[in-house]
C-alpha cells in the first residue's frame, strides 16, 4: 500500500467544515512527512487552515469567522453566539447538579469512553493503494488513491482521512457517522461529489470519494479577478442551484454552501462543478426548523444569526459593477438575498427566474416547497375554502400573475404529470418516487403523502394548483405586490365577497375568548355592508394565526 506523502501547503477541499477552521497563513518551513495513513501533525496554529486560494500568501484569507457547534467560544464577534454557548454550558451544569441531587454518579462526558466503532469496512489496505496527500484540515487530511480490485479497479479517487483521536465528543463521532450516511444516501446527481465507500481501522475513518482535479470554485473566481460575464455567471449558478434543489427535495440541508465547497472535476473551463463537504449537513423533515448555529459567517443566512446588525443592511446596486448589469440579474440577486426566508426564492424557483430560465435549456426540478404550500392550502380554514364560493382568496390572487410568475407553477404542475389536465395524490406519489433516493426516506419526505391524503378522493386542476402552490409571502417581496393584491381584491369583490359577522370571522380564525375580537378585527370588515375589507382580504391571504392577532392592529 502506498504512503500518503505530505503536502501541507495545499488546503483540504474535502475536509469537513466541522474539521476546518479559520484560514491562516502557512508557515515558511514545511513539516516532515507523516507515516503512512497516520494523521500528519498540522503545521498550522490550532483552529486554522491555509487559504484554499493561495496557501502561500498570508494576506489572502478565504472564509474568516467560521462558526461551530463546539463548547468553546467561536472566532466570531457575534455576542449572541457566545451567549447561546454559555446557556448550553449552564444547562449542562444544571443537569449535572440535578443528577448529583438524585444520588447519581456525576460523571463528566469527557470521562466516558466514546464508542468510535462505525461498522465500516476494514479492507482499505487490501482494496486501495493510497498515494500522496492533496489537502489538509485541522481535523483531517485528504490523499489521492486508486482501487486495486473490484468494480472500480484502477479508478482514481480522493480519500479523506479523519483521525479518531480528533473525535473527542459524542457530537464529533455522530457528525462523521451522519456525513457518511448522507453521502451514501444522496446518489446520482451530476453536480454532487460521488461517494464510493467508507472504511475504518483502529486509528482513522477513511471516506473514498470522487477525485476532483479542477480546483475550487473560489480559485477560479479569484483567478478572474472576481469578474464574470452574466452568461458565465449563469453557467455556474445553474449547477449550484441544481444540486441545492436536489438536496432539498431529498430532505437534506448542506448548511455550509460557499465557493470553497464546490470543486471542478477537471482543469477544463467548462468542466462539471461538484458540491463537496457534507460535514455540517443534516436530514430535515419538510416542516422542521433547525436551530444550530453552524456555517461560515460570511455566507450564513441572516435567520441563522438573527441579530439586528445583519438584518438591517440591504443590497446596494448603485455601485460598480451593478449599474452595468441587466435588471433581471439584479432582481435575481435581490430575491435570493431577501432577509425573510419566507420571501426568499428557493433553488428551484431561482432556476425558473427570467434571468436563468432561457440559459441552455435549463430544466426546472421538482420543488419541495409546493408540497408544503399544498398541505397548508388543503388544511386551510373553512372560511378560506367554502365561504368564498367560486373564488377563494388564493385563486383570485393567482389570476393576477404574469407569464413569468406563472412559469414556475406551470413547470411544477408538468412535473407532476397531470392526466386530463388535473392531478391526484397518485401523481404526487409518482413524482416523489421518481426523484427519491435513500435520503428522502431518512428525512421522511414521503410522509408528506399522508398530509395530502385528501387528494386521493378528488382531482386538482391547474387553476386550483396555482392557488394551492402560490406563496403569498414571496409575492409580497415583489415591487408589484400592491397591484397584485388590489387586482385580486377586485376579482374577489366581483365574484366572492359576502357579508361576514365578526364573531363568525373570529370563530373561523380560531380566536380564543381572551382576545378582544371586535378591537382586533374591526378593520377587517366594512361597516357599510359587513363584507370583507381590503385589509381583511390581505390578512387572510397571509393565513393569519391567533398569535398574530393577539394585539389590536
Amino acid at each position: 500500500m502506498g504512503s500518503c506523502t505530505s503536502k501541507p501547503s495545499k488546503p483540504n477541499p474535502y475536509a469537513s467544515r466541522e474539521n476546518q477552521q479559520n484560514d491562516y497563513p502557512a508557515p515558511t518551513q514545511p513539516p516532515k512527512s507523516p507515516p503512512p495513513l497516520l494523521p500528519p501533525t498540522t503545521p498550522f496554529l490550532p483552529m486554522y487552515t491555509p487559504s484554499p486560494a493561495h496557501p502561500n500568501k498570508p494576506k489572502t484569507p478565504s472564509t474568516p469567522l467560521r462558526l461551530f457547534r463546539r463548547s468553546f467560544p467561536p472566532p466570531s464577534p457575534a455576542k449572541h453566539i457566545r451567549a447561546v454557548l454559555r446557556r448550553r454550558k449552564a444547562n449542562k451544569k444544571a443537569e449535572n447538579e440535578a443528577r448529583i441531587a438524585e444520588g447519581e454518579e456525576d460523571e463528566d462526558e469527557e470521562g466516558v469512553e466514546l464508542d468510535k466503532r462505525f461498522g465500516f469496512s476494514k479492507e482499505l489496505r487490501s482494496r486501495m493503494e493510497v498515494g500522496e496527500e492533496v489537502g489538509r484540515g485541522h481535523f483531517g487530511y485528504t490523499c489521492s488513491a486508486k482501487f486495486k480490485k473490484g468494480e472500480f479497479k484502477g479508478q482514481q479517487v480522493a480519500v479523506k482521512v479523519i483521525p479518531k483521536s480528533k473525535m473527542t465528543t459524542a457530537i464529533a463521532v455522530e457528525d462523521v457517522r451522519r456525513e457518511v450516511k448522507i453521502l451514501r444516501a444522496l446518489t446520482g446527481h451530476n453536480n454532487l461529489v460521488k461517494f464510493y465507500d467508507a472504511f475504518e481501522d483502529h486509528d482513522n475513518v477513511y471516506i473514498a470519494m470522487e477525485l476532483c482535479e479542477g480546483g475550487e470554485l473560489l480559485d477560479r473566481i479569484l483567478a478572474r479577478g472576481g469578474k464574470y460575464s452574466e452568461d458565465d455567471a449563469k453557467a455556474v449558478m445553474v449547477q449550484i442551484l441544481n444540486v441545492v434543489a436536489f438536496c432539498h427535495l431529498q430532505g437534506v440541508v448542506h448548511r455550509d454552501l460557499k465557493p470553497e465547497n464546490f470543486l471542478y472535476t477537471s482543469k477544463e473551463e467548462n468542466s462539471l462543478l461538484k458540491a463537496i463537504d457534507f460535514g455540517l449537513s443534516d436530514f430535515v423533515r419538510p416542516d422542521e426548523r433547525l436551530n444550530d448555529i453552524v456555517g461560515s459567517a460570511y455566507y450564513v443566512a441572516p435567520e441563522v444569526l438573527h441579530r439586528s446588525y445583519v438584518l438591517k443592511a440591504d443590497p446596494n446596486f448603485n455601485e460598480a459593477p451593478w449599474p452595468t448589469l441587466s435588471s433581471e440579474a439584479k432582481d435575481f440577486v435581490r430575491r435570493l438575498l431577501n432577509k425573510d426566508p419566507r420571501k426568499r426564492m428557493t433553488a428551484a424557483q431561482a432556476l425558473s427566474h427570467p434571468w436563468i430560465q432561457n440559459h441552455n435549456d435549463v430544466k426546472v426540478p421538482l420543488d419541495i416547497l409546493i408540497f408544503r404550500l399544498m398541505k397548508a392550502y388543503l388544511r386551510s380554514s373553512t372560511l378560506r375554502k367554502s365561504a368564498l364560493k367560486q373564488f377563494c382568496f388564493l385563486q383570485a390572487l393567482s389570476k393576477t400573475l404574469t407569464v413569468d410568475e406563472l412559469f414556475y407553477l406551470r413547470e411544477q404542475f408538468a412535473l407532476l404529470e397531470p392526466k386530463n389536465g388535473s392531478i391526484t395524490l397518485e401523481n404526487i406519489k409518482t413524482a416523489l418516487m421518481k426523484n427519491a433516493t435513500e435520503a428522502m426516506k431518512e428525512s421522511h419526505v414521503l410522509d408528506y403523502l399522508l398530509l395530502l391524503n385528501t387528494l386521493q378522493y378528488r382531482r386538482m386542476d391547474f387553476e386550483e394548483f396555482c392557488a394551492a402552490a402560490l406563496s403569498v409571502h414571496q409575492l409580497e417581496a415583489l415591487d408589484r405586490w400592491e397591484q397584485h393584491a388590489r387586482r385580486a381584491y377586485e376579482l374577489f369583490e366581483k365574484d366572492g365577497n359576502r357579508a361576514i359577522v365578526i364573531e363568525e370571522l373570529a370563530s373561523e380564525l380560531g380566536l380564543g375568548p381572551s382576545i378582544p375580537v371586535h378591537a382586533v378585527l374591526n378593520d377587517w370588515v366594512r361597516h357599510s355592508d359587513g363584507k370583507l375589507s381590503f385589509l381583511g382580504f390581505v390578512k387572510l391571504l397571509r393565513g393569519p394565526s391567533s398569535r398574530s392577532l393577539a394585539k389590536p392592529q
